[in-house]
């Protein structure tokens, strides 16, 4: 057996997963993963993730602001919500071929996902005519759909899964007590019964949050659990560090340890062990190896792009490079 056979073995998830997926996580146990020492908690999150995927592929996704700006919610890390002076404008939902051009742009780049996202407090009703164009356009492209519109009725979860919508991302963002410091406008339950809507619908759901808002390490166990003891665990759950934005009311919070960060990834990753975990907002400020180490903690997917909405994030080209270096590839 040569090398190149050995590691392509070595690389495959195992037939028969032998970690449980399990509903009733408590905090005990959860803080008791985040304070595991560090080398023990990165191979517990290891040894879980190469059980259900190939630790050598990375899901490329691609993130579009189809509508930007001018958002009701309050929001405290959002540029895009218009009780802040971030300087981002309001602009109108973007045409359909416009969308599609860019879908087709990034699955040229590599791109297995296409996610759409409007600044919306829910979307209305009549712009579902747009909204369920573009899925079904960029689903004859032959790429997985995605959208993040806010708050969405039964009935309007019902109509994005008859357009063909495979994922919607409506993220909890943080622990329920800590949740008021961040969003007034919108309660933790309205989040709750939105992804509820999405699940019955049959759309699959992506749920995560976002961590570095000057919340504390007891504030990430009480998000993980929120997301671990859903009755169906989030298909993608994407773990965010907060981009500081000025203008935006946390925009000086005090920086995010790393390391911390990736003991978040780790014990999401042991914890929905079957979840996409996906490394998303704040990429452009990590270093390779801050990256390099959330994929050892079990993130299996990333946004690629210049943009996440309105903020930077990492080109392909740049993210590509990485992924070589590493051995990685992207999963088709």
């Amino acid at each position: 057996m040569d090398d190149h056979t050995q590691t392509s073995t070595l690389a495959r998830p195992s037939a028969a997963p032998t970690t449980a997926v399990r509903h009733d996580w408590t905090r005990d146990e959860i803080r008791a993963l985040f304070d595991r020492p560090f080398p023990e908690l990165i191979y517990a999150a290891q040894r879980v993730h190469r059980e259900r995927f190939d630790p050598c592929e990375v899901q490329i996704s691609t993130l579009l602001s189809v509508k930007t700006g001018g958002c009701s919610e309050d929001c405290g890390y959002c540029p895009q919500s218009a009780h802040h002076e971030a300087g981002v404008k309001a602009g109108k939902l973007m045409s359909v071929e416009a969308v599609l051009a860019e879908a087709k742009a990034a699955k040229d780049a590599g791109a297995s996902r296409f996610c759409m996202g409007a600044a919306w407090r829910e979307p209305k009703d009549r712009d579902l005519d747009d909204i369920c164009k573009m899925v079904e356009g960029v689903r004859e492209l032959g790429l997985e759909t995605c959208m993040t519109l806010g708050m969405l009725t039964r009935k309007q979860a019902h109509r994005l899964k008859d357009s063909g919508l495979d994922y919607y991302n409506h993220n909890l963002d943080t622990s329920p007590e800590f949740y008021g410091n961040i969003i007034t406008t919108r309660t933790y339950q309205d989040r709750l019964d939105t992804i509820a809507h999405v699940r019955e619908a049959g759309i699959n759901v992506c749920c995560g949050g976002i961590v570095g808002m000057g919340e504390s390490r007891e504030d990430r166990v009480g998000m993980i659990e929120a997301l671990a003891t859903l009755p169906e665990h989030p298909d993608s759950v994407p773990i965010n560090l907060l981009v500081q934005v000025e203008g935006t009311p946390l925009a000086n919070v005090a920086p995010f340890d790393g390391l911390e960060f990736v003991r978040t990834i780790a014990v999401a990753r042991l914890t929905m062990p079957a979840s996409m975990v996906r490394l998303s907002a704040g990429r452009e400020e990590m270093t390779d190896e801050l990256q390099t180490l959330c994929f050892l903690a079990g993130a299996n997917s990333i946004f690629c792009g210049p943009k996440l909405l309105t903020t930077p994030n990492p080109d392909m080209d740049k993210d590509m490079a990485l992924l070589d270096k590493l051995g990685m590839t992207p999963m088709k």
